[in-house]
């Protein structure tokens, strides 16, 4: 399967879980003009082949994650990629050309857990000679909102979004079910609710309600993520940047509206602002930096690195071509109840 290739009909099956990453095939059938059983039977093609996954995730920063840049001793660094992707709490890693070897992203439960892991266990790995933190203070905009351009317009209003949680549904929901949701879903994000429920010793409506309330509440996020050679899209890069604190605000806004960037947060450190983009050459890294001065006077790019090679993508080991080879490194879910 690691040669399939996707056809339209693939690739409309990918922007419409973009959209909504449960939609039931069932839902999607009538849009794409497929029955169901043929699109679950794309979709696993697809996913077999690493072109697709669907990744549940902690939608909630609260001051304890945060994006580490690595040096590693020369020659070492993917093989240290390769020891850091079995940490829960790197749930993402670049190996990166410019004044870095990696790019993490830590996500950790709590600051206690954070520290741990930035001031002991990054120590511990010993080809590792320097890192640099930045902490997260708010996120953006992030790659879940990134899309294909497949689907009609009119073909987007139909897929159904998720379903709020019904009337009559729990407000609370208990820590261990958390956790068992968090975790399952971030191995497979469209994981039946029979078979959480088995898990969890609950009933299959009871994990249900649960997931509509995480959604709702934003403790829990789904997103479906394509491999990077099948998204127009195959240069990537890291910005770091320095912005005049009263634009700020204007980057919610702004940076909406640029459909290269990927991830933008605010951070706390010498930049204020990192972004992952995604542009279709490599000439394209100094045209939009120019675009990024043009939209935001006064900010300035202090540094970029062009990534070479994924080695994790939320919680997903890749490959060299950036397919999701397995195995997934569950991420470690919130508690929070």
């Amino acid at each position: 399967m690691q040669d399939y290739e996707p056809d339209d009909v693939d690739f409309a099956l990918m922007h419409a879980l973009q959209i909504e990453p449960r939609a039931t095939w069932k839902s999607l059938a009538g849009i794409l003009g497929v029955d169901p059983v043929a699109l679950s039977r794309r979709f696993r093609r697809l996913h077999e082949a690493g072109l697709v996954w669907v990744t549940g995730y902690a939608a909630e920063v609260a001051g304890h994650n945060a994006l580490v840049e690595v040096e590693c001793t020369p020659g070492k660094a993917a093989l240290t990629a390769r020891i850091l992707a079995e940490d829960p709490l790197v749930s993402s890693i670049d190996l990166t050309a410019g004044g870095r070897d990696l790019m993490l992203t830590v996500i950790a439960r709590n600051s206690g857990e954070a520290s741990r892991f930035l001031l002991h266990r990054l120590g511990e790995y010993p080809d590792i000679r320097r890192a640099r933190t930045h902490l997260i203070t708010d996120v953006l905009f992030e790659a879940g909102n990134w899309r294909l351009r497949t689907l009609s317009p009119s073909q987007v209003a139909q897929v159904p979004r998720s379903r709020p949680p019904r009337p009559r549904a729990a407000r609370t929901i208990a820590p261990e079910l958390r956790r068992v949701i968090h975790r399952e879903l971030s191995v497979d994000g469209r994981a039946s609710t029979t078979a959480i429920a088995e898990l969890a010793g609950v009933s299959n409506q009871r994990v249900a309600d649960a997931i509509a309330t995480m959604r709702r509440d934003g403790s829990l996020g789904l997103r479906t993520d394509i491999a990077r050679t099948y998204s127009e899209w195959p240069v990537y890069a890291w910005y770091f940047m320095q912005v005049p604190a009263a634009l700020v605000e204007r980057l919610r806004t702004s940076l909406g509206r640029i459909e290269e960037v990927r991830l933008a947060v605010l951070v706390a450190s010498e930049y204020n602002l990192i972004m992952a983009v995604w542009l279709r050459t490599l000439n394209d890294v100094h045209r939009f930096e120019l675009l990024l001065e043009k939209l935001l006077p006064g900010a300035r790019v202090a540094d970029r690195s062009l990534v070479m090679e994924i080695r994790k993508h939320v919680g997903h080991i890749l490959d060299d071509r950036g397919r999701a080879a397995g195995p997934v490194v569950p991420m470690v879910p919130l508690s929070r109840s």
